[in-house]
């Protein structure tokens, strides 16, 4: 079963000419797999063409922007392989912003046709928020009968490697989201680069069966997904995350590949199946997105211990994926606070504030360069170019290249707190915090303060079962492992940190109310 002929698919550069291949290569296989639906690959490509065609009856040529909002079905994903087919750039929105941002992302795309659920629609109706003139609205429930009403003939797909074929939306924790445009090669260069050189990789096969926990827009749900269909395997999807759900199908269906974000593996840990559940099938688990406590990886590696582990780094930006720790540095002392090395392909560089190159260990922006990185921010040149340069991409992270080449990524530009003349990096300091027992994650931002300009507070997410410590226990913690100055000056305790549906902590939203009235906001 595993032997089928997908390497074929390595000389494809576009999604079509994938669903070509692998609808004669993958035959009655299943491509995607949801609650109440399975498509093969050959009907994905059947389906493909019909969706194109609709398309273009609704006047969606080239370059059209076509939206979708709700949650991940197989519909989400036959409209993916339609726009590819038609040479449309399909839009993926986050169904959980307010009508307000979900309307403002939808009239700065110029979506031509929109695709929603019965949730995001009435969430629209209910905000009072109407869409913009010239939108053709189609329902999840609709979508069947309008694909079916198309014309079957094949459609002659003119992409290339080069050809956008998404458009998704930055999360806007700092500001309004700008469309960060993909193409084609996103989702192959990479892909191509380190087969060329032998490294396989997660493994990933025909035979495999991969759990899709992360939402396609957001670029690692849809890289995910479509890296798995490359190669033949079956992806089995769901509508929204929950850990129960993502339990029940890795033991139904015996998934063998795991993605999650770090609060992803928490809500799991945190259901009462959990402890019982067999997970003796899962032989790859891919992680990242934000930080991880050592506590956290090693009770999921004690879980999940036929699996080895991967953790990424990477940006919607640079197409995803561009840094990994593999398994082999997961049990390293040395390695334990690393991100990783630049795969094949990727180059990275630290460069300071004079814009100079950094040596080994010096602290300053990270750079990177890969195949897989954006076109353009839709319609925004200024900030492309402020972004991406002679095919780098300025991460706004802060980190350090070690000697041996690995990559520590310390925080977010953004994110640091000057405090009496000192700079901060919260990062830093959530790591040492994390590691206290009572402690399952910790957010930690600058607040103004009269006397320093900011300082450190810390927002507290109590481990599932713990009792909450006593203020001055955690000051004797920090200060037993940081310098006096980067200890947090006040500590506060919430139920649950406000996050992304990607399980990044919304730090813009901690920071609001502290810094709403001010006239200067120093981060």
């Amino acid at each position: 079963m595993n032997e089928l002929p997908f390497s074929t698919v390595d000389t494809c550069d576009t999604l079509c000419s994938a669903c070509h291949v692998l609808a004669k290569t993958g035959g009655d296989r299943d491509a995607f797999v949801s609650e109440n639906r399975s498509i093969r690959f050959d009907q994905l490509q059947i389906t493909s063409h019909r969706v194109a065609n609709a398309l273009r009856d609704e006047g969606c040529d080239e370059g059209t922007r076509v939206a979708v909002i709700g949650g991940d079905a197989i519909a989400s994903y036959e409209l993916l392989f339609g726009c590819a087919m038609a040479g449309c750039v399909l839009v993926p929105v986050n169904w959980r912003l307010s009508p307000t941002e979900l309307i403002r992302i939808i009239e700065d795309s110029e979506a031509r046709l929109l695709m929603i659920d019965t949730p995001a629609l009435d969430k629209l109706r209910s905000g009072g928020c109407d869409l913009p003139a010239g939108v053709k609205l189609l329902t999840f429930d609709e979508f069947a009968r309008w694909r079916d009403e198309a014309d079957f003939a094949a459609i002659d797909c003119r992409a290339t490697s080069e050809t956008p074929l998404v458009q998704i939306y930055t999360s806007g924790t700092t500001g309004v989201p700008k469309g960060v445009v993909l193409a084609h090669r996103s989702f192959f260069q990479l892909r191509r680069s380190m087969r060329s050189v032998g490294d396989d990789w997660m493994g990933l096969h025909a035979g495999d069966r991969l759990l899709l926990t992360l939402p396609q827009f957001h670029i690692g749900g849809l890289w995910w997904a479509i890296q798995g269909y490359l190669v033949g395997a079956t992806g089995y999807l769901m509508p929204a995350f929950t850990g129960w759900q993502a339990i029940e199908l890795i033991e139904r269906h015996r998934i063998t590949q795991v993605p999650m974000v770090p609060a992803m593996i928490q809500f799991s840990m945190a259901e009462p199946t959990f402890e019982s559940a067999n997970f003796s099938s899962v032989r790859g688990f891919l992680y990242g997105g934000s930080p991880i406590s050592g506590d956290l990886l090693a009770s999921a590696q004690q879980a999940f211990s036929q699996a080895e582990f991967f953790q990424i780094y990477g940006l919607t930006e640079t197409g995803n994926m561009a840094v990994c720790l593999r398994p082999e540095d997961h049990n390293r002392d040395d390695r334990r606070l690393a991100t990783g090395r630049p795969l094949p392909g990727v180059s990275c560089k630290i460069i300071q504030p004079d814009g100079t190159t950094a040596p080994a260990n010096a602290v300053g922006e990270v750079w990177l360069k890969s195949p897989s990185v954006m076109l353009e921010y839709w319609k925004r040149p200024e900030e492309t170019a402020d972004t991406l340069s002679d095919g780098w991409i300025r991460t706004g992270d802060v980190g350090y290249l070690a000697e041996d080449g690995c990559l520590y990524v310390c925080d977010r530009l953004k994110d640091m707190i000057i405090y009496a003349g000192e700079n901060l990096f919260p990062a830093e300091i959530e790591t040492v915090l994390r590691q206290h027992d009572a402690i399952g994650d910790v957010a930690v931002i600058g607040v103004p303060d009269p006397k320093w300009g900011e300082s450190p507070k810390a927002f507290i997410e109590l481990r599932h079962g713990s009792e909450k410590p006593k203020v001055r226990e955690l000051l004797r913690f920090a200060k037993s492992q940081l310098a006096e100055f980067k200890v947090p000056k006040s500590f506060e305790f919430v139920d649950q940190l406000p996050r992304n549906p990607s399980g990044k902590v919304l730090k813009k939203t901690l920071r609001q109310p502290y810094w709403e009235n001010q006239q200067r906001k120093v981060n």
